[in-house]
């Protein structure tokens, strides 16, 4: 059963409406990015896409003490980047508040920040459609769609350069999976010459 207006209406509340307007356009490049790599349920993907930031306006406090009260255990780089917290309190929100079993789901909100080494197909739409959505405006977005709809580890490769280098530029903390999704992305391209 399609939960999605269940989970829209949630949303609506938890989400200011221009966090709940981005979280429809990254379901929407969700759906359209798993039709165009033959991922096998676009409404999974869509599903993913819509709940991806479903903590992202929670108070960074109160994301750590729902993480810790539900045995999360944090490495050093995360628990000093509070940016990072509401990917991984949202995999453990969308869990246990909104009982999505599918591990796939869990790990594609997990990693859609960071990226890690050997994402899945979905891991990578919903990394990639955060990057696309819809009203997104940031100085190289027109690039990053056109990868996107060539090679999903090019636009991967893209995207974590830009943030890679973004986070050097401002003296801030590169999480391991972050290069570890960067090389290998890489990796697959050079696979693929």
């Amino acid at each position: 059963m399609n939960r999605d207006n269940e989970f829209k209406e949630i949303l609506k509340n938890r989400l200011t409406e221009k966090r709940y307007i981005h979280s429809l356009n990254v379901a929407d490049s969700a759906r359209m990015l798993a039709r165009l790599y033959g991922y096998d349920d676009e409404d999974i993907a869509y599903t993913a896409g819509l709940i991806h930031d479903c903590c992202k306006d929670t108070p960074a406090g109160l994301q750590l003490s729902y993480m810790l009260e539900n045995g999360v255990e944090l490495s050093e780089y995360e628990i000093d980047v509070a940016k990072l917290y509401h990917s991984i309190c949202g995999s453990v929100f969308i869990k246990k508040e909104f009982g999505i079993d599918n591990q796939d789901i869990i790990n594609a909100v997990r990693y859609h920040t960071t990226g890690r080494k050997n994402m899945s197909l979905l891991e990578k739409i919903i990394f990639i459609a955060d990057f696309i959505s819809e009203e997104r405006d940031y100085n190289g977005v027109e690039i990053m769609r056109e990868k996107a709809v060539k090679s999903l580890d090019e636009a991967i490769v893209e995207g974590l350069s830009f943030t890679i280098k973004d986070l050097i530029d401002r003296g801030l903390i590169v999480h391991p999976d972050t290069l570890d999704a960067y090389n290998d992305a890489i990796r697959n391209l050079l696979r693929c010459k």
